[in-house]
């Protein structure tokens, strides 16, 4: 990022900049490719539109997810043991998990941390969850999350983390290494993790699925424009802007892009910032890694886990592996 970039399109800053509005300014700033932290799509609004991604008839994940979890739910017990303190990253409604929940609740003593950043998805696993098991939401990132459920540990259980629904194709390869590597340097030898991970398949059943005829993962898209718009004060017009999904096949990642439609200049006060935009050029909001079966196995021994079992869809090549951590880790510590 070249400074002088910067110093073109920054505005005086009257107090300090929230995370938020930190990230926003350093992604739309940047010489390069703009971009902006994926997580940020899920807002309150966001995370009502990713539910209803899950059920447009084009993106199978979701359903690949819940029909391995409601048929291997017992499998997957039968591996655990009996005092468990389960921790799920990324809970969302607690809808794919229940079925799991209810296969280990029948014969375990067992504790439920769903962790999450939306505090509405938070109140709505609880309310879905509550009458299978104890549950203790926690309103943070992944990490923060199992740390506090962690902080929370009796004597005598094993922790299980989730990690559903193909989340680790959000991070690049090496960024999932060392986040699963930070996982595994904050369990015991023993414990266990349960991974979701989207598989490769066609180029377009991928375009599809993430650039659906109905229009929901555009709007979905598009929300983030409109959440700078709604806390920061920004002055984005959604009309010029386009949902763009495109396939990189050298790293078999989907990308999701805004495309600005026309030549732009978006003031964003409450970012310090004004952002001048191309007429084509894009804002890139979202990664979606795919991955092999062989490549999960590496990447289990690499940050420090041995698999126990791996399940998959062939409807929609999905997978569930189940973990478990490593006597002596393989990962250094991460610090991420």
């Amino acid at each position: 990022m070249r400074p002088s970039a910067l110093l073109k399109t920054a505005e005086p800053l009257a107090a300090p900049l929230s995370e938020f509005a930190r990230d926003v300014r350093a992604g739309l700033l940047t010489a390069g490719q703009k971009r902006l932290p994926e997580k940020y799509l899920y807002d309150e609004l966001g995370s009502v539109l990713f539910d209803a991604i899950t059920l447009v008839p084009e993106y199978g994940l979701t359903r690949a997810d819940e029909r391995l979890l409601a048929a291997h739910a017992g499998a997957i017990a039968r591996k655990l043991p009996k005092w468990l303190l389960i921790v799920e990253l990324g809970c969302g409604s607690g809808r794919k998990t229940s079925s799991l929940l209810r296969a280990l609740c029948g014969s375990k003593q067992v504790r439920y941390f769903p962790v999450d950043v939306s505090p509405a998805a938070l109140a709505l696993c609880e309310r879905q969850l509550a009458g299978l098991c104890e549950v203790h939401p926690v309103r943070g990132t992944f990490l923060e999350g199992i740390d506090a459920a962690l902080g929370r540990r009796t004597a005598g259980e094993r922790a299980l983390v989730l990690f559903l629904g193909g989340t680790i194709g959000n991070f690049d390869r090496h960024e999932a290494r060392r986040f699963l590597g930070a996982v595994r340097s904050r369990l015991r030898a023993g414990d266990a993790l349960l991974l979701g991970a989207d598989l490769v398949k066609s180029i377009e059943t991928l375009l599809l699925a993430y650039d659906d005829p109905a229009g929901v993962t555009a709007a979905f898209n598009l929300n983030l424009l409109a959440r700078i718009n709604r806390e920061l004060g920004g002055d984005f017009d959604l009309r010029r802007f386009r949902h763009v999904a495109r396939y990189d096949e050298r790293h078999r990642r989907i990308e999701m892009h805004l495309l600005a439609t026309a030549a732009q200049r978006v003031s964003i006060p409450g970012a310090g910032c004004t952002v001048h935009l191309r007429r084509g050029e894009t804002i890139w909001t979202e990664s979606s890694y795919k991955y092999t079966e062989i490549e999960l196995f590496e990447l289990s021994r690499s940050s420090g886990f041995e698999v126990v079992n791996c399940w998959t869809d062939r409807e929609w090549p999905f997978a569930n592996s189940l973990w478990r951590a490593a006597r002596r880790s393989r990962a250094a510590e991460p610090s991420v």
